[in-house]
């Protein structure tokens, strides 16, 4: 198994870090793990994009031109990466800030209403690990167990009274993610 994904959005929407859970997660299954980056020099609200590929096998090269799945959490990102997901694929965007929405008929469309779901569970910053939740479900590459210990991993200890929501969260998303 191979799963090559782009995560995009705005900087501050939780893109890297998304990312980064993920790879950490897969790190906790014995996976093989590439984590890529990309950013503007202005971050918060500049673009932000990151690969991820989690595999059972080595991984040849970062650098990718076609993705399994987009995540996409803004309208320069959906005008960016929707045409690399590969035919089969998966696109999974939350349609906040979005005015064209996706139109392809080859690839497999979901929705997420993220930025809504985190504002009603009290707090906007869990947002990407509600999105996080509905990529699982489509797509359960890793298991649960192993994301909450990629969120301890990742986040400063200040913050691990925060994993129970994060962990809410997650589950949120995957009871909400909607087939387009």
């Amino acid at each position: 198994m191979t799963e090559e994904i782009i995560i995009a959005g705005f900087g501050g929407q939780g893109v890297l870090s998304m990312g980064k859970i993920l790879a950490y997660s897969g790190i906790m299954q014995d996976q093989e793990v590439s984590w890529l980056p990309s950013y503007g020099p202005e971050m918060r609200g500049g673009t932000a994009n990151v690969t991820v590929i989690v595999s059972d096998e080595k991984i040849s090269s970062p650098t990718l031109t076609k993705y399994d799945t987009a995540i996409i959490l803004n309208q320069q990102s959906m005008d960016k990466f929707e045409e690399t997901v590969k035919p089969g694929g998966v696109l999974l965007y939350d349609p906040n800030g979005i005015s064209q929405h996706p139109t392809r008929t080859d690839i497999k469309i979901h929705k997420i209403e993220g930025a809504k779901l985190a504002a009603e569970m009290g707090n906007t910053k869990i947002f990407n690990m509600v999105v996080l939740g509905a990529y699982l479900k489509i797509k359960p590459i890793v298991k649960l167990d192993n994301v909450i210990k990629g969120l301890k991993k990742s986040l400063p200890e200040r913050y691990h009274k925060l994993i129970p929501l994060n962990e809410d969260a997650i589950t949120m998303g995957m009871k909400n993610v909607l087939n387009n």
